[in-house]
C-alpha cells in the first residue's frame, strides 16, 4: 500500500535538520497491481478517528495510488501518489492534503518529480490564499507516499535501507530515512495465528541538528510498521505520529461491518 507511513514520516520531520547522504532507489521485488483496501485510524485508547479508503491503479509500470482519510471531526487527510516501477521505484509526483481541526498546522505539498517542481499553498490570517513554488534537485530515491511499498521489497535479512523524503520545515527540504528489520512479531486473525514482519523507520537528521535535537527532546519519534511477507507481501499496520508534534496514531487494515450480521448470527 503505497501512501501510509509516507504521511507519518513526513510529518515526524518537520522540525529537524538536513539530509546526511545520499540513498539509492530500492530495486522492485514485487510487482504493484490494481487494488482497493480499507483502512481504520485510531488513537491511542484504540478508538476510531477516521475511516480510510485505498485505491491502486496500474497502467503498464506506472501505478496511480490514492488514499482518503475522513475524520469524525470532520478533518481530512488525502494523498495521491503516482511512481513507476521499471526496475526500480522512482516517485513521478505526490500530493499531500492535511486540513481540518486534528491538523494544527494544515499542509497542501505538491512533488513534481520531473520538472524538480515543489508547490505549497496555504492561506494567511486573514484567510487569503498563498502559493509558494520553488525548484529544487530531487533525488532518484525519492519516497514520498512510497514508504509502505519500499518496505514490502526491502528482503528481510537487509540490515538498513535508506531512502530520501522531502518534508515542509516549513520551507521544503529533504531528509534521510533509515529502515530496519525487527524480526517477525505474533498476531491473530479470526482466532489463527499469524505472524508479520516488524520494521521501524527513523529520520536522520544528520549535522548540527542531529546532534541538538536530542539535548532538546526533538528528536523525531521512530516510525513502526508491520506487512506481511511471503509470495504477496501487503501492509498490515504502521504506529506514529502523522504531524509536527501529533498524538501517535495507528493504521491498519479494516473490513466492512455488515447490518444484517448479528440477525444471520441469531438466525441461522
Amino acid at each position: 500500500m503505497a501512501l501510509l507511513v509516507g504521511r507519518a514520516c513526513l510529518v515526524a520531520a518537520l522540525a529537524c535538520g538536513s539530509r546526511p547522504g545520499a540513498a539509492q532507489p530500492v530495486p522492485v521485488r514485487d510487482v504493484e497491481g490494481t487494488l482497493h483496501g480499507f483502512l481504520a485510524l485510531r488513537g491511542q485508547d484504540g478508538k476510531v478517528l477516521a475511516a480510510g479508503e485505498l485505491s491502486q491503479v496500474a497502467r503498464g509500470s506506472t501505478v496511480t495510488a490514492r488514499l482518503d482519510f475522513h475524520f469524525r471531526d470532520g478533518s481530512v487527510d488525502y494523498e495521491t501518489t503516482v511512481f513507476t516501477e521499471r526496475g526500480t521505484f522512482r516517485l513521478v509526483s505526490d500530493h499531500h492534503i492535511q486540513q481540518g481541526p486534528s491538523f494544527p498546522k494544515p499542509m497542501d505539498l505538491t512533488i513534481d518529480v520531473a520538472h524538480g517542481r515543489v508547490t505549497s499553498r496555504s492561506a494567511d490570517k486573514g484567510g487569503k490564499a498563498q502559493v509558494k513554488s520553488e525548484t529544487m534537485r530531487l533525488p532518484a530515491d525519492l519516497a514520498n507516499g512510497m514508504v509502505s511499498i519500499i518496505a514490502k521489497n526491502i528482503r528481510p535479512e537487509t540490515a538498513e535501507t535508506k531512502v530520501s523524503m522531502l518534508v515542509l520545515t516549513p520551507e521544503p527540504r529533504v531528509v534521510t530515512l533509515a529502515i530496519s528489520p525487527r524480526g517477525e512479531d505474533s498476531y491473530s486473525l479470526l482466532g489463527l495465528p499469524h505472524k508479520g514482519l516488524h520494521y521501524t523507520i527513523k529520520i536522520e537528521l544528520g549535522g548540527l541538528a542531529g546532534m541538538v535535537a536530542p539535548l532538546i527532546g526533538k528528536e523525531p519519534p521512530e516510525i513502526q510498521l508491520w506487512v506481511l511477507g511471503g509470495d504477496a507481501p501487503t501492509f498490515l499496520r504502521s504506529v506514529g505520529p502523522t504531524f509536527e508534534d501529533g498524538p501517535i496514531w495507528t493504521m491498519e487494515l479494516a473490513s466492512p461491518d455488515w447490518p444484517d450480521a448479528a440477525a444471520q448470527q441469531h438466525n441461522p
